[in-house]
């Protein structure tokens, strides 16, 4: 049967291609041809337009798309009390492609701001989500994203020597972060997380060895800190986890099956569901499914790629999805896409069309599967 909960059984993680007319209008702010306020002008106009699309896609959530973003992460840390955005010698590197040069770092004592302009880009979302009768959607980076790519050495050691009071306060900001956006009326929060599939690659924990950081404990490190920062979360509000193995213009940085993490993510950890990639083999099986709890957790599998524009055969996914199904039970499972179009600004390589076809083919392959 369907959910009237999120997350629902055909649902999304968040990013979307961004309009033509918001890439038009970022490039006239850069040359100093229009305000900032001109550009939140068209921003205004692109979400209420995407806002409806998805709802009239057969979603039962919105997302802003990330429309206000040029990263899916750095732009809220970066907006932290503590954090500043920066500009390293390399950016990061996916499979044939690097990113743009930017970076955040730990300048000072972590607090989540009263102001922070994430909480007014939620409240705009809501408005329309509420005019079309959806469920508006917030996405925010995990905790474990300000610490594990850059590490030890991207927190000051004046203001933290000990990593045990930047965890501590790390969790405090998040916990501040939660209630900051229920206090706004999101009922429906996600925490995007790349940093689970980095524990299990194998390539990735020798390059944070390599940084001089010790991986090893850092799983239930993250696990503490965010069950401690969604912990007080009302009963009317869920919040989901999006484990992502890198999405660039359609590439990728991890690969690794969830095993390593599986038990400590989706045993340990309190999330209320958890969005997975299943859309290569670089995910592994789905032998880990069977640390899912039985009871009310979710499982969204992803088996949709947002990485391009060929559409998945529904007998294909549903084989998938009954593969999936012998690992955990049917009723805690979901399907979406099996990341965002768009992570950065640059969005992933496939036509807008294409995207929103993705869409409706987990809105199709749910109703047949779960009923309508």
């Amino acid at each position: 049967m369907q959910r009237t909960k999120p997350p629902f059984r055909a649902d999304e993680v968040g990013s979307l291609l961004r309009p033509q007319k918001i890439k038009d209008a970022r490039a006239k702010l850069e040359k100093g041809e229009i305000s900032a306020a001109d550009l939140a002008k068209i921003e205004d106009m692109e979400i209420e337009k995407v806002v409806h699309r998805q709802a009239s896609t057969g979603l039962k959530l919105a997302t802003d798309g990330e429309f206000r973003r040029s990263w899916w992460h750095f732009d809220f840390l970066a907006k932290l009390t503590g954090c500043e955005l920066f500009h390293p010698d390399t950016g990061i590197q996916f499979t044939g492609v690097q990113t743009r040069h930017d970076a955040v770092r730990v300048i000072g004592k972590l607090d989540f701001p009263d102001d922070h302009p994430m909480l007014d880009h939620f409240r705009f979302l809501k408005k329309h989500a509420d005019t079309a009768h959806v469920t508006a959607k917030m996405t925010i980076p995990s905790p474990a994203v300000l610490h594990f790519r850059g590490g030890r050495k991207s927190i000051s050691k004046e203001v933290y020597p000990d990593l045990d009071a930047f965890y501590e306060d790390l969790g405090k900001t998040y916990r501040k972060a939660v209630k900051a956006f229920y206090d706004a009326g999101c009922r429906y929060l996600q925490f995007d997380d790349t940093v689970w599939a980095y524990l299990c690659s194998q390539d990735e924990l020798k390059k944070a060895r390599e940084r001089g950081d010790n991986p090893d404990g850092l799983q239930q490190i993250y696990s503490r800190i965010i069950n401690y920062a969604i912990a007080e979360r009302p009963a009317d509000m869920t919040i989901t986890t999006h484990v992502c193995r890198g999405n660039f213009r359609s590439t990728w940085i991890s690969s690794g099956g969830y095993e390593p993490v599986a038990e400590t993510m989706l045993a340990n950890t309190n999330y209320d569901g958890y969005f997975l990639e299943y859309d290569s083999e670089r995910a592994g099986g789905f032998e880990p499914l069977r640390f899912l709890p039985k009871g009310n957790k979710v499982v969204v599998v992803g088996l949709v790629t947002s990485k391009v524009g060929e559409l998945e055969k529904k007998d294909d996914i549903k084989r998938r999805l009954e593969e999936a199904s012998k690992f955990a039970p049917l009723d805690q499972l979901a399907l979406s896409p099996q990341c965002g179009f768009a992570s950065t600004e640059e969005g992933n390589i496939l036509s807008e069309e294409e995207q929103w076809a993705k869409l409706r083919l987990c809105v199709e392959l749910a109703e047949e599967i779960w009923g309508k």
